[in-house]
């Protein structure tokens, strides 16, 4: 069993919402003055409202063995309560699966329709409980509060500068499951519209304090002073910093920020005199106890959250003045043309705001030899154009990013990787990325702490490696990187070196290693197969020659005893 530290130069910087709330005991119903430039800037977030669902979530516990912990009937049921709210409100709804989670259940995933594609803000919490207990404060409380700030969003139905997207966690409490399995989902573009992420968990604790991740950060400001308005002082949320939602966006360069009140740390008698409250008591004495239900609330915390997200809200996304506004796209993303051959994609315009428009189109990027043209050259916005890319006979061979432009009253962006290869034959060479690790992780996307230099299992070659799993508890770590592979080449070879090493016996397989590329399994490992030493295994992926495919190691541990799936020196050698 091992909890590792990631290695100097590869941890982020990384604070999470893990708790909530302020200590002032009087059960506010309206919002408590501020200052009147932020009342006039936000609407009022009903903390009665807020309330209700919290009363709804615990009923469901009530009727579902009192808790709502992941997977269980009762989250489920409180799946089904957000969703139905959302949907006749009017937001587009998915339930993602996350199937990698412990227990296999759905994240809840709302858009308003409103507001430019790439420009992203997201607001999260996690809808689960622990088994222990119905779980209003944590985190029934940061749910209802977004879910109502959704519906007040709705109603309100203002001209949007950006896009908002609400989010709700399965299985958090099992170690961020839900959020890592969203966030491992996205590509890059789509982690590249995200602008913010703010997470809420724990707003109301009945002891708590003023909490806010990053609180001195360029994201975290709105949110910052909508509570200064108060003269509360908030802090940092130093309780909840990597144990999170958040943190699973900010592993993947997102920025985050979000409220928390506190959870089973100590208030100190100088967030006492500040916030008022039990000075040496815990800000929250149920925390993952029975004991967490409506009776749980601060209601004056609860009441400033809430109207602190709708005020981050309608800073960061609400305008006053309508727009015409559309998004550009490329499908596929990425493709192969041979020298004096072309290869086609499509070019898709949406219009995200206002009324349709004339949108230009061009590109640029192209390297020496290559010409790409659009059919038609400009299109009305919600149209689409057939993108050519043509290679002469002497056009530079190797990977390159081609940005489509479209030009309209704004101008808005797509990329599409372009490999271009030899006269019918085979650009060749190793094509993953960093594929020993001792650079950094870039380009890989991996869970924390999975690149290491610890000395507690060798690397096979150099100082660093890829240590999945390990624990002896249950747990689940990925490693994955996208890559483009040329067409016309003979060979396609992947390669790396595998090391098992574990403390299970016996010939069942309790934890195991998937290996995948795109949605297809190459091979799956177990403790059965461990080792000592390094084994090199080998692929054919001739298969998946002229496309960009994901290649990724799953790694997932059951509850006892730890296997240690480790993996190095990496390559695809095509040629």
């Amino acid at each position: 069993m091992r909890r590792r530290t990631p290695a100097a130069g590869l941890a982020l910087a990384l604070f999470a919402a893990m708790t909530a709330t302020l200590a002032v005991p009087a059960a506010a119903t309206a919002r408590p003055a501020a200052a009147p430039a932020l009342l006039a800037a936000a609407p009022d977030v009903s903390v009665t409202n807020v309330q209700a669902h919290l009363t709804q979530l615990n009923t469901i516990a009530t009727n579902n063995g009192g808790t709502r912990r992941a997977g269980s009937a009762g989250y489920t049921a409180s799946v089904s309560y957000v969703k139905s709210k959302l949907q006749a409100a009017g937001y587009t709804v998915t339930e993602q699966t996350c199937t990698t989670c412990t227990y296999p259940a759905s994240n809840l995933i709302a858009e308003w329709p409103q507001g430019p594609a790439d420009q992203v803000v997201m607001f999260g919490a996690h809808l689960d409980s622990v088994s222990a207990g119905p779980g209003i404060n944590d985190n029934g409380s940061g749910s209802a509060t977004l879910l109502e700030n959704a519906l007040v969003l709705a109603s309100q139905n203002p001209t949007m500068t950006k896009r908002v997207r609400f989010a709700w966690w399965n299985g958090e409490e099992q170690g961020l499951q839900g959020s890592k399995f969203y966030v491992s989902q996205l590509s890059a573009t789509q982690k590249s519209y995200i602008k913010g992420y703010y997470n809420f968990d724990m707003v109301a604790s009945p002891n708590g304090g003023y909490f806010i991740n990053r609180v001195t950060s360029a994201t975290a400001a709105p949110l910052k002073e909508y509570w200064d308005s108060f003269g509360i002082q908030p802090e940092e949320n130093v309780e909840g910093q990597g144990r999170s939602d958040d943190y699973s966006f900010a592993n993947a360069g997102i920025q985050t920020s979000g409220y928390a009140a506190g959870a089973s740390a100590t208030k100190t008698s100088a967030q006492a005199s500040k916030w008022g409250g039990t000075a040496g008591a815990a800000y929250d004495g149920c925390y993952h106890r029975s004991c967490d239900t409506t009776s749980n609330i601060n209601a004056t915390i609860l009441n400033r959250s809430a109207d602190g997200v709708a005020y981050a809200i309608w800073q960061l996304a609400v305008g006053g003045t309508s727009t015409n506004d559309f998004s550009v796209a490329v499908s596929p993303t990425s493709g192969s043309v041979a020298r004096g051959g072309s290869t086609t994609a499509t070019v898709s315009t949406t219009t995200t705001s206002g009324t349709a428009q004339t949108v230009n189109l061009s590109a640029s990027g192209a390297p020496s030899g290559v010409t790409v043209s659009f059919s038609p050259s400009s299109v009305t916005s919600g149209g689409s154009a057939t993108m050519t890319v043509s290679a002469s006979s002497t056009a530079t061979t190797g990977t390159f990013t081609i940005t489509v432009t479209g030009t309209g009253a704004v101008t808005r962006t797509a990329t599409y990787s372009l490999t271009v290869t030899g006269t019918g034959g085979c650009a060749g060479g190793q094509l993953i990325g960093n594929s020993g690790f001792e650079s950094g992780s870039t380009p890989w996307t991996a869970s924390s702490g999975v690149i290491t230099n610890s000395t507690s299992q060798a690397a096979h070659g150099g100082s660093y490696k890829a240590w999945l799993d390990g624990y002896g508890s249950s747990h689940t770590d990925t490693l994955s990187q996208s890559v483009s592979v040329p067409a016309g080449c003979s060979s396609y070879t992947l390669a790396f070196w595998l090391h098992i090493d574990t403390a299970e016996t016996g010939s069942t397989a309790y934890d195991k290693l998937t290996v995948q590329v795109g949605t297809t399994t190459l091979a799956t490992y177990s403790n059965v197969n461990a080792a000592s030493g390094y084994t090199q295994r080998t692929f054919n992926l001739g298969a998946y020659a002229g496309q960009t495919v994901t290649l990724k190691f799953t790694g997932v541990e059951d509850a006892s005893l730890q296997t240690s799936f480790v993996i190095d020196d990496v390559t695809l050698q095509v040629g």
